[in-house]
């Protein structure tokens, strides 16, 4: 970190500089506004400590030319205690923070380095909502989605079948559409299909097609969507939900490679890539007897287990920056960014409803702005629903985090978890009772 100090005061410029350097923190100082405008032309910061009355440019004219002119640079103004009022108008130039003489040199730290960390946050929204090619880089920067992004590079451009896991709303279309558009079937149709939402009797016509005939009502032929998808993907959503007359069905296709019309004797050849997603334990609908055991196998080629939200916070500028870019154009707005306390708001709140609810919250907000900023006015977070600061993790919750992370790792083996976390297959059983881990 690098920081200027800006006061027309000596002994205040080098006391700041002394208690900032304690901290490993890079200090330069400048005596007045003008001085600390060459040194923002000339160098580079990470915030500025500026106080409010100097001679010559005094602190606020120096924030009017950096929010104009200068350099992106998140700003702590130094006010004495009669200076309140002009303290709020410098917060409303773009002051991130202020502190009145004389203050605690340790509260001054801890509020720079909270700017400071909110505008790394600001600065990757901005990054986010630049992005214009599709790309793995778009899913996100945390661990367990760089390396989702490893495993789609390497299964992109194969026929193998992929089945992605994770809660409604975590983007699992999002991650079926990016592998078709990397394969070599891009350039094909995509077919997305949600299993759960169309009742049984017309799931089958619709999948399969059906001849002239074939049912009453049936006039004319109707051509599958496997065969619609013949050369490209077909994404079957919420698998979980389709019924076991039409399970076998599938399996049948996948493999023979063939489909067979409702109404027909004719086997007819189809190429379609399958990926399928659920929200569903699919292992445990094979031991209830409702998903197939041999399908589960062959859809279950390549795992993609998808984190909720909850769990990536560190992507929410990524995610937000391109959600603001998609919104800006849909509703034709032209938000650029989330204010602090905003993000911060953001930040805090679980999302149950994941990145699906991110976005719903986001357009609501667009659509209310007044200004070329969110607030957390434009949010309007339910109060039932108000973010709350997360609990200290206990030794207990940090147990639950490892079980959890390692029944992913192994796609629930309930034996390997064990193994990797160096306890019995009974007591990983009945701590996963304990703590209610339903995977």
């Amino acid at each position: 970190m690098r920081v200027l100090v800006v006061d027309d005061e000596k002994n205040i410029r080098e006391s700041i500089r002394r208690y900032l350097n304690t901290e490993n923190i890079e200090t330069v100082t400048a005596e007045n506004g003008l001085s600390a405008k060459r040194l923002l032309q000339e160098q580079v910061f990470s915030a500025g400590i500026v106080d409010l009355r100097m001679p010559g440019m005094d602190g606020l004219e120096l924030l009017k030319w950096i929010r104009e002119e200068g350099p992106r640079l998140p700003v702590i103004m130094i006010s004495a205690y009669g200076e309140v009022q002009d303290a709020v108008e410098a917060m409303k130039l773009g002051a991130q923070d202020y502190v009145i003489k004389p203050f605690d040199p340790e509260e001054l730290i801890v509020r720079l380095k909270k700017i400071v960390e909110i505008q790394k946050l600001r600065d990757q929204i901005d990054l986010g909502g630049r992005t214009e090619q599709p790309g793995v880089e778009q899913l996100g920067r945390t661990p367990p989605m760089i390396e989702i992004r490893r495993t789609i590079t390497k299964v992109a451009d194969t026929p193998s079948t992929v089945l992605i896991t994770g809660e409604s709303g975590t983007g699992k279309e999002v991650i079926a559409r990016l592998i078709h558009d990397l394969s070599s079937r891009s350039e094909n149709p995509f077919i997305p299909v949600n299993v759960g939402g169309i009742p049984e009797s017309l799931l089958e016509s619709e999948l399969f097609g059906y001849e002239r005939g074939a049912f009453t009502g049936a006039d004319r032929r109707k051509v599958g969507l496997f065969e619609v998808a013949s050369g490209g993907t077909l994404f079957l959503d919420e698998i979980g939900e389709m019924s076991v007359k039409l399970q076998v069905k599938l399996l049948r296709v996948l493999q023979d490679g063939k489909v067979q019309r409702l109404g027909a004797t004719d086997l007819i050849p189809v190429d379609a890539r399958i990926l399928a997603a659920t929200n569903q334990d699919l292992q445990e609908g094979v031991r209830q007897k409702t998903f197939r055991e041999d399908l589960y196998y062959r859809l279950n080629v390549v795992h993609l287990a998808v984190p909720p939200l909850r769990e990536r916070m560190d992507d929410l500028p990524l995610l937000i920056g391109q959600l603001l870019r998609k919104l800006n154009y849909k509703l034709g707005k032209n938000i650029q960014e989330v204010e602090p306390q905003a993000l911060e708001q953001l930040r805090r709140y679980p999302f149950p409803g994941n990145v699906r609810e991110l976005e719903n919250l986001l357009e609501r907000a667009l659509i209310f702005a007044e200004g070329d900023s969110l607030t957390t006015s434009d949010l309007s977070l339910p109060r039932s629903e108000n973010p709350v600061s997360p609990p200290p993790a206990t030794i207990q919750s940090l147990e639950r985090q490892a079980i959890i992370a390692a029944l992913h790792r192994w796609e629930g083996n309930r034996t390997k978890a064990a193994a990797e976390l160096g306890i019995t297959r009974r007591t990983l059983l009945n701590k996963i009772r304990s703590f209610g881990i339903d995977l």
